[in-house]
């Protein structure tokens, strides 16, 4: 028979040196509940410490690509048996906690296997697993990451020492109730999960069509198609130069410009950090003054430009702008593609995504002692081009898959402010998990 979770909401609290708990649960601390252990790194030209370790050796690096899941069971590098003898290393059991406490301080997990730690990590072991559920605390730690890192000290880096983790106060429901709000927060992340994988599946449906696409075209027989330098492209496609299609502006520098220039409001100023996911996200975009603004009318921004930044790390970004977004300019750090010339701006946007237009931007840039592309460089690119009617139609395909991978994103999104709210009434009993 299936059991049934219902929800109450609880009313009588006390206050503890948790916060307000319910009155019958418990407030402890992080060494009544969990023995802390402490790892550290074998030698590293002691190749016998390495080579063909089989034992995993868990870093933050290895809880930081866990994208959301609160289970861990490899890590990128093994050390052998020798190491774990001769440094002493603890070997935590399945089932533990790791909690990263440096570089950075807060990413939690479960081992799924038996594990040693670097420097880098502290690991809970349960002292008495018939009473604790280790994933009800990777979710109330994980929660409690602010906090973590607040009480860290360190001047250089954040480190959580070892007493503090160890006096961290956490609540102690009874175990049913911790199972139950994990039942009910893993419904969540198994959902969230799916929703990437989907979001994953459709950016490399994506990826894959714009190398057809954007090469081959649509409806081309083989004995149509003719050589170039790069790939064979469909017979009546141009090649042309990106400034020939398209006008490349930019500024030069921030000469002229001073912290006095810039605004809480006003005109926008975008930059390479205000490209997410190719595409602009201008909730924490600078501002400058009107003045500044009325300064460079050629780089002022409009529907239908194309962003391309060109300086830096994050050489190669782009984004179209899809909507009106009012008064908005460009900083020095990327170009602005504008007043197209029979190229329709979409179906340049991604063309400029496709791997072989990446390769070129960046293959660029590493002529300058600081990575850069300047714009002649920018605008030799080359460009083949379709009719304006087959434009359209590859735009209108790689359009569709980008309205799916965007629903997507946001029911991923809605999911975990599902989750987090779930979490903050949950992980404190405002909100009481009852099994039937």
């Amino acid at each position: 028979m299936t059991s049934e979770i219902k929800f109450i909401k609880e009313n009588d609290f006390e206050q503890t040196p948790v916060g307000r708990i319910p009155i019958d649960w418990r407030a402890e601390r992080v060494q009544d509940l969990f023995i802390v252990e402490t790892g550290t790194t074998p030698s590293t030209k002691r190749k016998e410490f390495w080579d063909d370790g089989t034992i995993n050796w868990i870093t933050p690096t290895d809880l930081s690509k866990l994208n959301g899941n609160i289970r861990i069971k490899n890590s990128e590098r093994k050390i052998t048996e020798k190491a774990m003898n001769e440094t002493s290393l603890p070997l935590l059991p399945r089932g533990s906690i790791i909690v990263s406490t440096r570089a950075p301080v807060g990413y939690v997990a479960m081992l799924e296997d038996s594990a040693a730690l670097n420097q880098g990590c502290k690991g809970l072991i349960p002292k008495d697993s018939k009473e604790i559920s280790p994933e009800f605390y990777c979710y109330y730690l994980l929660s409690k990451k602010q906090v973590l890192q607040n009480l860290s000290g360190g001047s250089t880096f954040k480190e959580l020492s070892k007493n503090g983790l160890e006096q961290f106060n956490i609540p102690y429901p009874p175990l049913e109730e911790q199972l139950g709000i994990v039942d009910v927060l893993r419904v969540v992340d198994l959902a969230v999960a799916k929703t990437g994988e989907v979001i994953a599946k459709t950016e490399r449906l994506k990826k894959g069509l714009m190398q057809e696409l954007l090469t081959k075209g649509i409806g081309h027989k083989e004995h149509q198609f003719k050589k170039t330098i790069d790939f064979p492209i469909p017979e009546e496609w141009e090649i042309k130069l990106l400034r020939e299609i398209i006008t490349i502006k930019g500024r030069i520098g921030w000469r002229g410009y001073t912290i006095d220039d810039l605004r809480e409001q006003g005109p926008i100023v975008i930059g390479a950090t205000d490209i997410v996911n190719n595409k602009l996200e201008l909730t924490k975009a600078t501002h400058i003054s009107r003045e500044k603004y009325e300064e460079s009318p050629e780089i002022k921004v409009k529907k239908d430009d194309i962003i391309v930044v060109k300086t830096g790390n994050s050489i190669g970004k782009v984004a179209i702008v899809d909507t009106n977004i009012g008064e908005a300019c460009v900083n020095p750090n990327v170009a602005l593609l504008k007043d197209p010339k029979n190229v329709n701006p979409y179906f340049l946007y991604y063309y400029l995504l496709t791997a072989f237009a990446q390769k070129y931007l960046i293959a660029s840039s590493l002529s300058s002692a600081q990575p850069a592309i300047n714009q002649e460089k920018l605008g030799q690119m080359k460009i083949t081009l379709p009719s304006s009617f087959e434009q359209g139609k590859i735009v209108e395909i790689l359009t569709t898959v980008d309205r799916k991978i965007d629903l997507e994103r946001s029911e991923k999104s809605r999911l975990k402010r599902i989750k987090q709210g779930l979490t903050d009434l949950l992980l404190t009993g405002k909100v009481r998990v009852k099994v039937d």
